[in-house]
């Protein structure tokens, strides 16, 4: 009995190509096979997009960025999408340059200190959830099929499915975000500090 196992990439751009008309691929690598490496780059310009959103399963909160000496660089990771000062650093106007943090109001890229902030970062596709892997697949799919093909039947069939997937998707970072109404939340005391 074959095991079943999470979506992976490979089969994410098999779906693309199967959307298209076109025959499966053995390996995510380049293999000559032209719609398969515009499958792949469409995969990735989905992630990136559905990531930046800022999810439960990518984002950081309250992470402390270390300055550099003696320059006093503050650094983030190079597959940062989105960097926010929360906690005693939340005041700052910072800005994300590159690999580095720029002070905005004293123009320089030299803290004082290190910095405290909510980090959201683009996590390859096999380190997101499946209710992740499946709308950024779906969504791929479509985009994918109307920028090569362009039938508006299977566009709309497409479509039926990204918003199902879309939909679980919501529903899991709900249950796994610990999301709720009361001010002891993180993220409702931050709407209510506004």
């Amino acid at each position: 009995m074959q095991q079943l196992t999470l979506t992976t990439e490979l089969d994410a751009i098999n779906l693309m190509l199967a959307g298209i008309g076109e025959s499966p691929v053995n390996t995510v690598d380049d293999n000559g096979v032209v719609d398969a490496v515009l499958a792949r780059m469409q995969l990735r310009a989905t992630m990136r997009r559905v990531q930046e959103r800022g999810w439960h399963w990518n984002t950081d909160p309250g992470l402390v960025l270390p300055r550099t000496f003696p320059e006093g660089f503050v650094n983030v990771p190079p597959n940062t999408l989105k960097v926010d000062p929360t906690g005693p650093d939340k005041g700052l106007d910072i800005a994300q340059r590159g690999t580095r943090l720029y002070d905005r109001r004293k123009h320089t890229y030299s803290f004082e200190q290190s910095l405290t902030v909510n980090l959201i970062s683009l996590l390859p596709f096999d380190e997101m959830p499946e209710a992740g892997r499946q709308f950024v697949a779906l969504s791929s799919a479509r985009k994918f099929q109307e920028d090569r093909v362009g039938s508006s039947e299977s566009s709309a069939f497409n479509r039926r499915d990204e918003l199902i997937a879309w939909s679980s998707l919501c529903d899991a970072e709900a249950e796994t975000g610990g999301y709720n109404v009361f001010a002891d939340s993180a993220s409702v005391a931050g709407v209510l500090d506004r």
